[in-house]
């Protein structure tokens, strides 16, 4: 049989890292590993108690400094696999492109060509494009558990592996493995903790990484592809394209449960984006410098380039007749002093000469493209393909800010300050003389409405203000002020989580004015004043309620003149998938979302405003997370229309965008998909999704209210659950761990209602239950198949005939249904059932773990009934994969176990290094089993 090359790859890899953990720490302990993974394999091969057995003693005997060198060889080869499978996706990638005679699924070479087919032209499709806004916003969610010198030693390894398949000499590839082998001895003596709690800094440092790595050089390509590809398809003309894709970053604005981000926060996040755009503008401009050695003795050149290169001051005379050079000298010296200005740093690569700096990005754009339309016209479309052509696309995306910056802030936080002007102000709101929260929701509205009218203000620098408001305003006021600086699309979105009401939304306005980033309503308004108030509905009572709230919001006058003068008749909403998840479960979660979206489309066509959803997407299947573009596909018709952002959170982050390439073909996943949802066969997609909803809307909703009555009544009404929790999973410790700037729970409370929706997924994939992505589907199956006759009033076998159908036509259950079997195959009911015994009351851990357990096989015996077979029977390429992975990671599991029942009921007889020893251990199984994982948080 045929080893495949990934195959060949990870044995590679595993080989070296064996040779490195024998060299490092002896033959002792690279036996005890070799016994424990043999075990291992032969646990899941046999499934036998005493193999079980076996290999629970082998790491109970595990002592000293032992549990650490295990935890880091399992764990470091988890990550070595990721590395290679990475490469291996790229690697089939490129080939696919090279040897198929059709266009891959997804790309956009495959999607035009559909439009084509189904009759939009290359004209429609750029006439949706400049329409557009796709924005992946990048998080900083605490998913992500690697260092970033992990990650830089991940890059490094990954580098090399490239090398060695595309290098044929035996002997280069003997250097190659010395190098690889090098690099993976520099893995194994990296620490792979952090010591201290990463700060918002850090966080802003991690994500600027991907944009060196990645973002700059991938999007202008990204562009040009797209471009070529209109304009070479049928009937096409020569087609700009505005900057319809550009990045976001939450990573500094975002202060919902984060006490660390305050307006310094802010100002550092944007000027260290904009360091890192002047950085790579400036080694651009140095480069077309060195390039651009065009004489005009030899071609013409253009009028408005001799004015630029006599501008520049440049009285070199090797530069005599290169008025290309001299006029970059220029526009690199104005670059190098605006780079300053707004960042504070020298960051020219050469001493420059005098000049002005550029008041916007458009005017460094503009000097560019004279250079530009000169070569066009002069025989240099070549030499304008080089590099000119994508640091002008550069510049049209990321402008001098990098990133989209958006803020978020929980609505009570916005509500305690309203309470606080109004009191200061002595503002009387009702006759009772209540403070502004007391009174009811009517009463608000109608005082936050007269307030926007106002052209007096309520805070007064005569007045003292708590803490919190103090900083509030603060960041309100820093915002308007690097607007101002770094323009516009520096910071355009306000995000309010936890919108659950009308006045929710009308608070922050009224806090924008009252800090000068609008207005008084009855100023005309001008386009891009003030930051964009966007919902975020959460739990599965806001989504309901969402179509209604949104309604009222668009149809206030004062907010729909914002919203068409200044905000180009757009709206965007924030939809929460991961608490709407916590809140009700998966399949509940799924489906109210689902009709939130076709109630708020609805409302906004019938109000002739453009709606966009922005998607709060996690890693986990159960906060969202899946594949972005088959999730897109699956939108309702006429919610995507070219707007579309989605957060990109954690460890997913890491994945998709450490490698260019890879990172290419994800946002060109993501374009694609956006540009199938929003054209192709608009019309029938609508009649499709009607007729799905009237055939099957009512089947769904059958089973979403069981699910929903299975879910609350084990996560939320079972006596003693919440006790279990925080006992079987390695929740507390995942807290400890320094992977975040935010705390884990919104207040220091052990319940389940205010821990967060992301470390409350993280510790259910880390014992491998993952029940947040399936419990009460098996159920709620199987209730409708049983009591459905309401819905049905067949026989059960035609309601299971209706499901199988389900299943082939409607996209969003076929979606729910496949990502709840990837969910479902990495549970390990066998490895959960041991993290179940460290809760100490048996009567307790027996009713929890036996409801669980009865639920899971209910769910996979209803997931057999519906598809006919069993769990990715249909693809055994990816289910022998997750075996081989699951070989690996069930180690990390069981040494988790042991080192959590150490360290918490063998705690006094520690000594105090060996309980330090021990938590460090635990939190480093944690990281292997996260990567063995993937997409975990």
């Amino acid at each position: 049989m045929q080893i495949s090359p990934l195959r060949q790859e990870i044995r590679l890899l595993g080989k070296m890292l064996g040779e490195i953990i024998y060299s490092c720490e002896g033959k002792r302990l690279f036996d005890i590993i070799e016994l424990i993974r043999r075990s291992a394999i032969r646990l899941r091969k046999n499934k036998k108690d005493h193999d079980n057995e076996s290999l629970e003693e082998y790491i109970s005997k595990l002592e000293g400094n032992d549990p650490n060198t295990v935890a880091r060889a399992f764990s470091y080869f988890m990550h070595l696999v990721n590395i290679a499978e990475d490469n291996d996706q790229n690697r089939r990638h490129k080939e696919h492109l090279s040897e198929l005679d059709y266009p891959i699924r997804g790309s956009l070479k495959d999607v035009i060509k559909k439009l084509n087919s189904n009759g939009v032209n290359s004209c429609a499709i750029n006439e949706l494009l400049n329409e557009s806004c796709i924005v992946p916003v990048l998080t900083a969610h605490p998913t992500e558990i690697q260092r970033k010198s992990t990650l830089d030693a991940h890059r490094n390894i990954s580098r090399k592996l490239i090398e060695r398949n595309s290098e044929k000499d035996k002997e280069n590839l003997k250097e190659i493995d010395l190098e690889l082998l090098g690099y993976i001895a520099i893995m194994w003596q990296t620490r792979i903790l952090r010591y201290s709690s990463l700060t918002v800094n850090d966080e802003i440092e991690n994500a600027l990484s991907y944009y060196r790595s990645t973002f700059l050089s991938t999007i202008p390509k990204l562009y040009r592809d797209l471009s070529n590809l209109l304009n070479n398809s049928k009937n096409s003309t020569s087609l700009p394209l505005k900057p319809f894709l550009r990045m976001g970053s939450w990573i500094g604005g975002d202060r919902d449960g984060n006490p660390s981000v305050d307006e310094l926060t802010l100002e550092q996040a944007m000027i260290r984006q904009s360091s890192v755009i002047f950085e790579h503008y400036l080694k651009e401009v140095f480069a077309l410098k060195t390039e651009l050695s065009v004489s005009n003795l030899l071609v013409d050149v253009d009028k408005e380039i001799l004015s630029l290169a006599e501008e520049s001051k440049d009285l070199s005379p090797h530069l005599k007749d290169e008025p290309y050079r001299k006029a970059l000298v220029g526009i690199y010296a104005r670059l190098a002093v605006t780079s300053e200005k707004l960042t504070g740093k020298n960051l020219a690569r050469r001493a420059i000469l005098n000049a002005l700096p550029y008041k916007v990005s458009e005017e460094f754009y503009n000097d560019l493209n004279t250079i530009s339309s000169s070569l066009e016209k002069h025989h240099g479309n070549l030499i304008n393909s080089l590099r000119l052509k994508n640091l002008q696309q550069s510049v049209k995306v990321f402008g001098f800010h990098l990133t989209t910056l958006d803020l978020r802030q929980n609505s009570d936080v916005h509500e305690k300050i309203l309470d606080e002007l109004f009191a200061q102000a002595n503002i009387i709101l009702d006759d009772k003389k209540n403070k502004y929260s007391d009174l009811n929701e009517e009463d608000k509205i109608k005082i936050l409405r007269f307030e926007l009218m106002q052209g007096r203000q309520l805070v007064s620098p005569w007045f003292e203000y708590s803490a919190e408001t103090t900083k509030e305003l603060k960041i309100f006021r820093t915002a308007a002020r690097i607007r101002s600086e770094y323009g516009k699309d520096s910071i355009k979105q306000y995000i309010v989580s936890h919108t659950e009401t009308l006045s929710d939304l009308l608070e922050v306005l009224v806090i924008q004015k009252e800090t000068g980033l609008i207005k008084p309503a009855y100023y005309p308004q001008i386009e891009n004043e003030g930051l964009m108030v966007v919902p975020l509905f959460e739990t599965i009572t806001d989504l309901q309620n969402s179509a209604e709230i949104m309604s009222r919001w668009i149809n206030l006058p004062e907010v729909r003149s914002i919203i068409s003068d200044s905000n180009h008749n757009i709206q965007e909403v924030m939809l929460g998938y991961s608490d709407s998840n916590k809140d009700g479960g998966f399949l509940t979660s799924n489906w109210e979302l689902y009709q939130a979206e076709r109630n708020l489309v609805e409302v906004f066509r019938s109000n002739n405003i453009k709606l966009r959803l922005f998607h709060g997407r996690g890693g986990s299947v159960g906060r969202g997370g899946g594949p972005s573009f088959e999730a897109i596909l699956a939108q309702p018709p006429g919610a995507v229309s070219g707007q579309i952002r989605l957060t990109e959170q954690g460890e997913v982050v890491h994945g998709k965008y450490n490698n260019a390439e890879v990172g290419k073909w994800h946002l060109e996943l993501i374009v694609a998909a956006t540009l199938e949802s929003s054209l192709y066969v608009t019309t029938n997609k609508k009649n499709m999704d009607n007729i799905y909803v009237d055939k099957y809307g009512e089947a769904m909703s059958f089973m979403s209210r069981h699910a929903e009555k299975i879910y609350r009544n084990l996560i939320y009404e079972k006596p003693g659950f919440t006790e279990y929790f925080f006992t079987s999973t390695p929740i507390n410790e995942i807290a400890e761990l320094n992977i975040g700037s935010r705390p884990s729970s919104r207040k220091n409370l052990q319940n389940i209602e205010d821990l967060r929706a992301i470390p409350w997924s993280f510790s259910w994939s880390q014992c491998r239950l993952m029940l947040t992505s399936w419990y009460g589907v098996g159920s709620a199956i199987e209730n409708f198949l049983d009591n459905g006759a309401s819905v049905i009033a067949k026989s059960k076998n035609d309601r299971l005939s209706l499901l199988r159908v389900m299943i082939r036509e409607w996209p969003i259950f076929k979606t729910l249904i496949s990502n709840m079997e990837m969910v479902l195959i990495k549970s390990d009911l066998g490895i959960a059932s041991c993290y179940s015994k460290l809760v100490p009351n048996q009567t307790l851990r027996n009713n929890v773990f036996n409801a669980i357990s009865l639920e899971y096989y209910k769910t996979i015996e209803m997931l057999r009934l519906l598809t006919n077979r069993d769990l990715l029977e249909d693809n055994p390429t990816l289910l022998n994969a997750l075996k081989e992975r699951f070989t690996y990671i069930d180690p990390l599991n069981y040494l988790q176990v042991e080192l959590l029942r150490r360290h918490r009921y063998g705690y006094n007889s520690l000594s105090q290094s060996s309980k330090d020893m021990t938590k460090r251990d635990i939190h480093i199984t944690i990281n292997g089993i996260a990567a063995g994982l993937r997409n975990s948080g």
